[in-house]
């Protein structure tokens, strides 16, 4: 059984953003980025509709939404990211109609999780990556934590059930465990 983990290298998760920018899919850009920075699973990132991020003036300031797997409801806070990468999307893909699906396949439906396993897992190729939609989900989780946030809080944001699935989405490995045992010194 292949083992999902998170991109460790802010600058591979650059890259990997990177690399559908140079290639002019700004859909999949978009994709890639609302998948690293709102920690839902590709099949409720795939439901998203324009609805969730706009309102009649603008963005909203947060996607809400019921997760498919869980039931449970959720905020997403719209973050600048997000906001850039739709901008982008919109302005060179000439979106005007912003009624449907986000991220549109073949007759107005939202493309697959095999299509977008797919285009994700080639950016990774791209830049010596295997990675899945999962990856980047896990992946928001594990920069979360580098950067202070409490895994309690992030157990909350996944609306994981058990702590030890948040703890195994974290990608804790020796590494990290010794720049703890560095870092303290009593």
């Amino acid at each position: 059984m292949n083992y999902t983990k998170p991109i460790r290298s802010i600058d591979d998760v650059q890259k990997l953003k990177q690399y559908y920018l140079e290639r002019g899919e700004y859909r999949d850009h978009l994709l890639v980025t609302v998948c690293l920075n709102s920690a839902l699973r590709i099949s409720d990132v795939l439901q998203l509709k324009w609805e969730y991020i706009y309102n009649g003036k603008g963005f909203k300031t947060h996607i809400g939404l019921t997760e498919q797997k869980t039931g449970k409801y959720t905020d997403i806070y719209i973050n600048s990211a997000i906001k850039k990468a739709v901008k982008l999307y919109v302005k060179n893909c000439g979106i005007k109609d912003k009624t449907g699906y986000i991220f549109v396949g073949t007759g107005n439906k939202p493309i697959t999780r095999v299509q977008a396993y797919r285009i994700i897992n080639a950016g990774g190729k791209s830049i010596g990556l295997d990675i899945s939609p999962h990856s980047l989900r896990k992946t928001f989780g594990y920069h979360a934590w580098k950067n202070g946030v409490p895994p309690v809080i992030l157990m909350k944001i996944y609306n994981h059930s058990r702590f030890d699935i948040t703890k195994r989405y974290l990608g804790i490995e020796q590494e990290d465990k010794d720049t703890v045992f560095k870092s303290i010194e009593l």
